[in-house]
This record gives C-alpha cells, structure tokens and sequence, in this order.
C-alpha cells in the first residue's frame, strides 16, 4: 500500500466512524478510544496528531493559518512589557539613590 492508499483507506476509517457514530445517535466527532491500535497507528502514520487526520478527512475546521502570526505578536507585547518594566525599576532605583 503507497502513500497515497494509506491516506484514502485513513480517511475511509475516519469517516466510518463518524457514519457509525451518527447511527448511534452519538453527535461527537470520532476519538482515539473508537479506533483499534493497529486502525489509530494507521491514523498516526499518515497523517501525524489526531486532529490533521479529522481534517484530511473533512469532519474537522482546519486551524487558522494566522495562528503563528497571533503567538508571534503576543511574544512581541510580552517583550515590550517586560522591558518597560525593566526600565521602570531601574528608573526607580536611580531616583532612589538620587533622594
């Protein structure tokens, strides 16, 4: 089985599941206790974490492609808070010695 089989033959595990779970009026999408080891390995092989293979086979949002953007901006408001705090407490530092 290439590459490309192992993907489709994932997917139509996952959606199974998911079909399966409708019948049984279970609105959730499919966890990794539903799958046997040798099905999840499967799951894992093609298409890495658990969430990836939920949207390689549609039932899942990919996540947002600004993801890395937005912790690139906290990191920058993080740094920017801490050095004014580090000028902050060396400003009074220096102001106490002057007194």
């Amino acid at each position: 089985m290439n590459a490309e089989e192992r993907k489709a033959y994932a997917v139509s595990l996952l959606r199974n599941m998911q079909f399966r779970l409708q019948e049984q009026g279970i609105e959730r999408l499919p966890q990794r206790s539903d799958f046997s080891a040798e099905d999840f390995v499967l799951l894992k092989a093609a298409f890495g974490p658990f969430p990836r293979a939920l949207e390689a086979a549609g039932l899942k949002q990919p996540r947002a492609d600004d993801r890395e953007e937005k912790q690139k901006q906290r990191r920058i408001a993080a740094k920017r808070s801490r050095n004014i705090a580090r000028k902050e407490a060396k400003s009074a530092e220096k102001n106490k010695g002057d007194h």
